[in-house]
């Protein structure tokens, strides 16, 4: 049996975006361990597929190489191929350090001696989606795009519903942070007034960074901050008060799920739950939500929306113009449409 390292991507979203190469390769008859920095670590054991994560004790910037080399050392002889998912050189660096004997990963950043096996990375504007870009480092011919998966055993998810008090169904999800920036977030405003036209409890979630977004959703409500033991809570701030993994168990249980261009929008499609996705300054047609249950609600693609937006999508993280029509302009009647 082939013994397989995958080296993760530091965000979740494209964490999610590589369960199915890691599909494919499981399926060839690969043992996987997934090496990842701790905030993406829970999104690879919700894949059945891998058999092991190792969590990587590196943090954001620099080479790290004494830390790198020391983990070097330790898996050294452990591994016959890696799968190197980032583009960056210090990704590269342990499976090079560690003599892995196969190295796949895409050329950039001048690691061209760190791998054996390189594939040329597409340049800018020709990237296929996310999904088909990582699948490539199978080196199978086929690698259209395939829907991502994940899956916890609903004993987990219960348990952490029943802290909360909730019941699978019973509730929202909102998440209504993005990493990037202003201009991939709808408006806390008008999540707080979809929040406020729902008839069952809402559960607002993010990271710490995310806290003050969600309490502005809570005090837009113009209704009552629910102590998360309430016995019907109206809506609940967990904002940096969940580990990743207990958010991946809110999500997986959840009735819907409203949120931008995220990577807990990315864990929702994993598990294949009902969701709103809402785009702004991105576009759905590189980084879609792979969910047949999932409605996606981008003005750009609107024929009825006037005056055209022809400044989507401009991939910044504040808008250039400063109107933020892409995101302003969706108001929440529209998304109740789907909820």
């Amino acid at each position: 049996m082939t013994r397989s390292l995958i080296i993760a991507p530091q965000w979740i979203g494209d964490a999610v975006m590589t369960e199915p190469l890691l599909r494919r390769l499981h399926a060839r008859g690969e043992r996987l361990t997934v090496g990842a920095l701790p905030w993406v670590a829970p999104v690879y054991r919700a894949m059945p597929q891998v058999a092991e994560v190792i969590e990587f004790p590196f943090a954001h910037g620099g080479l790290q190489l004494r830390a790198r080399r020391q983990l070097a050392q330790q898996v050294d002889g452990q591994f016959d191929v890696a799968y190197i998912c980032p583009n960056s050189l210090k990704s590269a660096l342990l499976p090079f350090l560690a003599g892995i004997p196969k190295r796949v990963g895409y050329l950039g950043e001048a690691r061209v001696g760190l791998l054996t096996h390189r594939l040329k990375n597409p340049a800018k504007g020709q990237r296929p989606p996310m999904v088909a870009f990582y699948s490539a480092l199978s080196g199978d011919a086929d690698v259209a795009d395939d829907r991502p998966r994940l899956q916890l055993a609903e004993a987990e998810a219960d348990a952490t519903l029943r802290v909360l008090g909730l019941q699978r169904g019973s509730y929202y999800v909102m998440a209504p942070g993005a990493e990037y920036g202003p201009a991939k977030r709808w408006p806390t405003s008008h999540f707080a007034d979809l929040a406020s036209q729902l008839s069952l409890p809402v559960v607002l979630l993010g990271s710490g960074k995310e806290a003050d977004l969600c309490g502005e959703i809570v005090q837009g409500c113009h209704g009552p901050v629910a102590n998360i033991n309430a016995a019907h809570p109206v809506i609940i701030n967990l904002a940096g008060k969940t580990s990743l993994a207990q958010a991946l168990c809110m999500i997986s249980a959840t009735k819907s799920i409203v949120s931008n261009d995220s990577g807990l929008m990315h864990v929702a499609a994993g598990f294949g739950v009902p969701q709103v996705a809402i785009f702004g300054s991105s576009s759905p047609l590189h980084t879609p939500p792979l969910n047949a249950a999932a409605h996606v609600l981008w003005l750009k693609k609107d024929p009825d929306y006037q005056p055209p937006l022809d400044c989507a999508p401009c991939f910044e993280r504040t808008c250039p113009l400063g109107h933020t029509r892409c995101l302003n302009d969706i108001h929440a009647d529209r998304v109740l449409r789907y909820l």
